[in-house]
């Protein structure tokens, strides 16, 4: 048998000596629209890749509305398609991974962002069981609010009202948790060789610390998933691979995670 060189060991670093969260910068009110203009080059440049990845979302939607139809549950369509705030980070791990991939000067791979899934499955598994519980305590959340609902069969808008306030004050209540915790978390787990509750405190961190930055991130990304549910799903093709890559920017741009070592990319 051949004894194994220096170079086949794994990579070994002393935990010990990391810090508890990453530093970050500060950044301009509008810093936003900068990383959504580099998002839109590496879209650009691979459009062939992003825009299987928006497809390949948009079929999903899809999917979910008929299902929500045929069981005659427009609340089910409307609590599904929440989904996407809450488990879209998630989803966009391949999108960051093809934006590292161009930074780097590599034309991206699809099959290479697969590798980097199953690579980073662990840390991505434990935070989207983060997600669903967080997402199914707003579910519930939501189907209490149904106390507030008038009970005249066909209410005017002025008796809505405050089952609309708090029906909205509630989701966005979760959808902020889950927004502040999410922001920079995944791109970093995948850029670094970091847990998931260091990468999470390391989002919470910076978007406290530029709240006008990040407000004006959360609007641009509701306003373009409203724009994709206004298409009929069809603006999603564009849209979610927009956001996806502008985030890898926006970590980028926000977190200084160079005390953790990176991992090997494109092996």
């Amino acid at each position: 048998m051949v004894a194994a060189s220096d170079n086949d060991k794994p990579e070994e670093f002393d935990t010990s000596t990391m810090p508890f969260v990453a530093p970050c910068n500060k950044l301009k009110t509008f810093a936003p629209l900068h990383w959504l203009r580099l998002g839109w080059s590496d879209m650009m440049r691979a459009r062939k890749q992003s825009l299987t990845y928006g497809l390949a979302m948009t079929l999903i939607s899809y999917i979910v509305a008929i299902l929500a139809y045929l069981m005659g549950s427009y609340m089910l369509l409307f609590a599904l398609l929440s989904g996407f705030f809450f488990l879209g980070p998630v989803l966009a791990m391949g999108l960051y991974s093809i934006s590292c991939q161009l930074q780097e000067g590599k034309t991206p791979q699809l099959g290479y962002c697969l590798r980097e899934g199953r690579r980073h499955i662990s840390n991505g598994l434990v935070f989207a069981f983060i997600l669903l519980i967080v997402f199914l305590i707003w579910a519930r959340a939501a189907s209490m609010v149904h106390i507030f609902f008038p009970e005249q069969s066909s209410p005017a808008l002025s008796e809505l009202l405050l089952f609309l306030a708090v029906g909205s004050a509630i989701g966005a209540l979760f959808c902020a948790i889950i927004f502040t915790a999410s922001a920079f978390s995944l791109p970093m787990i995948m850029d670094r060789k970091v847990d998931v509750v260091t990468a999470v405190i390391t989002s919470i961190n910076a978007v406290f610390r530029n709240k006008s930055a990040m407000l004006v991130w959360a609007c641009l990304i509701v306003t373009c998933i409203l724009i994709g549910f206004a298409t009929a799903f069809l603006g999603l093709i564009i849209l979610l691979p927009l956001i996806g890559h502008a985030t890898w920017y926006g970590y980028k741009e926000t977190i200084d995670a160079a005390a953790w070592p990176r991992h090997n990319t494109l092996d």
